[in-house]
């Protein structure tokens, strides 16, 4: 039983941060059918990332405003994670796997941040341009999805962070402005 039910206010006291087990172990399936605990959860997860880009609701309680979530960065050992973009589109995914990418890769200029990263950590994130993910939606659904550009960038982050993964571990380790040889990248912006 875990204590994110449905109106459970997700803050940043409850955001795992870097340094914690349970952020480099690649966490367990989700058994299906979705359980009421496990859609609570990651229903809980996703107002956490609406709270976070509220400008108001940010403010009041001290949230960092975020894009994704995953169920290990709210202590929860489980495939799943939210993702809220700015065009409002909202993913809920349950044990995603990303089944086929480009050989094109983007980065963002300004680096990734992660709310379980409390420091800046400058560097491009190589990622590819566009990902065919299956997963399962918050009924059970199995489906197949779509994502190029920023959309790809986040699934690809949240993905990482099921598989033990911090965005970091991306990140050229002698010379971090520098980009893989050999592949077509450019610049996001």
């Amino acid at each position: 039983m875990n204590k994110f039910g449905a109106n459970y206010l997700i803050t940043m006291d409850d955001i795992v941060r870097e340094g914690s087990a349970i952020l480099r172990k690649k966490t367990e399936p989700v058994t299906l059918p979705v359980s009421s605990e496990d859609k609570e959860a990651l229903q809980c997860m996703l107002q956490y990332l609406k709270n976070s880009q509220d400008p108001v609701i940010s403010k009041k309680y001290k949230l960092r405003p975020g894009v994704g979530l995953s169920a290990n960065q709210i202590g929860i050992d489980k495939r799943m994670f939210a993702a809220l973009f700015e065009d409002k589109q909202e993913c809920m995914f349950i044990n995603p796997k990303i089944i086929s990418h480009s050989i094109n890769m983007v980065y963002l200029p300004e680096g990734e941040g992660c709310l379980s990263v409390d420091r800046d950590i400058k560097g491009f994130v190589p990622r590819y341009e566009r990902i065919k993910v299956k997963a399962y939606d918050i009924n059970g659904q199995e489906k197949i999805f779509r994502f190029k550009g920023y959309h790809s960038i986040v699934i690809q982050h949240e993905i990482d962070h099921l598989n033990g993964i911090m965005f970091y571990d991306r990140i050229n380790k002698e010379n971090p402005f520098k980009l893989p040889d050999n592949v077509a990248i450019e610049s996001l912006y």
